[in-house]
């Protein structure tokens, strides 16, 4: 598959070259003739499928019922069931790992390092996380992240705010070695400081170092030659992580449990059956996860270790579920993008539900140009106003932070009829009392599944905890995303 879709770029490049020369295709609506430079030149690019970034598997979408599918023995009631619609999307194959984080922290120190050391600072896992005041995990501290013997096991001790700038650096090094495979980009391993290849800005026209040629032919009569674009399909969405829905979604794998437009049989954990353990005969009584069995049982007796990990496993351990994720159950429990609310399962949509956004827009100058690059060379960003955006005309938002929409908000706590005075008190979150009454706040992250210090009961994919995005956990790593253009199912 991959194969066929990396000749798509090669093919624009060809066809950007000879179309003016073919029979045009004309829109059906004007009858004037795409690609054509006598009639200004407006592109009709050849598109074949949107290409599998490296390490994604896609995850067809569809509905299911989010939600607990266990006993709710804590009484949280922040899971209830209910039924929501999922799109096509693309998923990690695993979680991302040691050897996949190191690579990110080598780049980041060679590019910023000198200039910038507080970047590479900032990205470093705390491995601290691994100590205990009651146990010897200092080798952990030395050794996980670092060692070879590690190299494929999963990256811990990274909180959410140092996952999300990862998947971003994915992004662009994924995307940067596309236009180097289309003949765009020289290899360039001296890139420094702010002077390095990120997706927006060579979008916008603000990134030019490295380029093998000056550009793609443009069908501009006006013009010799342009930058890829997004319309050209070329390069890749963002990576991101995936929100609650998809990764609980993802984690279920019901695609395998389908007949028809049923679903005949709900799962509790990404396989099939209530157990823990394998019951095909092959290997009957084999674990299907790494977690915690009882109290004091991390690995089980020597000779035969029931899960084989005292701590996280490699993560191709196991056996995928039925999309052809592994670990999805077990291992370590991962990051996703929403903020915490106990009420988020009855508040949100029921297509493609999520919490946390905060609408932002790019920064432009007085003259409608956008701003320059910041000094470690991405596109700046601002939060959307009423003022500059005008929001009053807008129908389905009128502000830029929706985070506490339905849940935290003035309007849905005890003060909604007391809002002058709240607000000259310096009140700016209505219901969530942070560190006084709850440990609840904007900051919170969820994280789903379960780990390999979890009892079994965490391993079910609608159960949900969370923590502050700047905090991280030798139990917690993640696994990244991207959103699927176009048909939900595609052409293979």
């Amino acid at each position: 598959m991959k194969n066929k879709l990396n000749i798509y770029g090669s093919l624009l490049l060809g066809a950007v070259l000879v179309l003016s020369s073919c029979s045009k295709e004309r829109s059906s609506t004007t009858g004037w003739a795409y690609n054509d430079p006598d009639n200004g030149g407006f592109e009709k690019v050849p598109y074949i499928e949107q290409e599998t970034g490296p390490g994604l598997v896609l995850i067809e979408g569809g509905r299911f019922t989010m939600g607990r599918t266990e006993q709710d023995i804590f009484y949280e009631w922040d899971n209830v069931q209910r039924t929501v619609t999922v799109s096509s999307f693309y998923m990690d194959e695993t979680e991302v790992k040691n050897i996949d984080y190191r690579e990110y922290l080598y780049w980041t120190k060679r590019v910023f390092g000198l200039d910038y050391p507080e970047v590479y600072r900032k990205a470093l896992p705390d491995t601290l996380g691994w100590r205990s005041r009651m146990a010897f995990n200092e080798p952990y501290v030395e050794y996980y992240l670092r060692h070879p013997a590690y190299n494929d096991y999963p990256v811990v001790n990274v909180s959410w705010l140092q996952a999300t700038d990862y998947a971003a650096w994915r992004t662009d090094r994924v995307n940067e070695i596309i236009l180097i495979r289309e003949g765009l980009f020289e290899h360039n391993p001296n890139q420094y400081a702010e002077d390095n290849f990120n997706t927006k800005a060579y979008l916008l026209g603000q990134y030019n170092s490295g380029k093998r040629i000056d550009g793609i032919p443009d069908l501009d009569p006006n013009k010799d030659v342009r930058n890829v674009r997004v319309e050209d399909g070329i390069l890749l969405p963002e990576y991101r992580l995936p929100t609650e829905a998809e990764w609980e979604y993802a984690a279920l794998g019901l695609i395998g449990n389908s007949y028809g437009e049923l679903i005949v049989e709900r799962k509790f954990y990404p396989w099939n059956g209530h157990g823990v353990r394998n019951a095909d005969d092959k290997y009957l009584g084999q674990m299907l996860a790494n977690f915690r069995r009882g109290r004091g049982d991390m690995m089980g007796v020597a000779g035969q270790l029931n899960d084989n990990a005292e701590i996280t496993a490699p993560v191709y351990s196991y056996w995928p579920n039925d999309y052809g994720l592994y670990n999805m159950a077990g291992n370590v429990s991962e990051w996703v993008m929403d903020v915490y609310r106990p009420m988020t399962p009855q508040d949100a949509d029921d297509f493609r539900p999520f919490r946390g956004n905060v609408f932002k827009t790019l920064v432009k100058d007085e003259e409608g140009y956008y701003a320059e690059k910041d000094s470690l060379g991405r596109m700046k960003y601002r939060e959307v106003n009423a003022e500059d955006d005008n929001l009053a005309e807008r129908r389905n938002y009128k502000k830029a932070d929706v985070i506490n929409y339905e849940d935290g908000d003035l309007r849905s706590s005890l003060q909604y009829d007391n809002e002058p005075e709240y607000q000259e008190k310096g009140g700016t979150n209505a219901m969530y009392d942070f560190a006084s009454s709850t440990l609840i706040s904007d900051r919170a992250r969820v994280y789903k599944g379960g780990s390999w210090n979890d009892r079994a009961y965490w391993m079910t994919p609608g159960t949900r905890r969370f923590l502050q995005e700047d905090k991280s956990s030798s139990e917690i790593g993640f696994r990244c995303a991207m959103i699927r253009v176009g048909s939900p199912t595609g052409l293979y």
